[in-house]
């Protein structure tokens, strides 16, 4: 199997999981930290995505790989939003739990 292509696909899962788990602490609990949380797990599955896409070669026409290019961009905005939101609206929710 292509190394490029098993990389996301070994990635999908555990994002996946975090994105299921975020999407039901939110039904559960309507707050900030829950949605900040949801943003960053679909941010994360969509960096992800962005790999599963480069390795099959979709959407060739965002020219997957480039520096410059809408691929990259929305790769890269993706994992600075998950990589940011993620960790912080957990970190909140820790906080509030350690101190109601």
């Amino acid at each position: 199997m292509n190394p490029t292509l098993l990389k996301p696909l070994v990635g999908l899962l555990p994002t996946c999981v975090l994105l299921l788990a975020s999407a039901i602490m939110f039904v559960r609990e309507k707050r900030a930290w829950s949605v900040l949380q949801l943003i960053g797990a679909a941010g994360l599955v969509l960096a992800v995505l962005t790999h599963l896409c480069e390795a099959l070669q979709l959407f060739s026409w965002m020219h997957w790989g480039l520096e410059h290019s809408v691929g990259h961009y929305l790769d890269l905005s993706s994992a600075v939003l998950g990589l940011t939101l993620f960790p912080i609206g957990h970190l909140v929710h820790a906080l509030r739990k350690w101190h109601p």
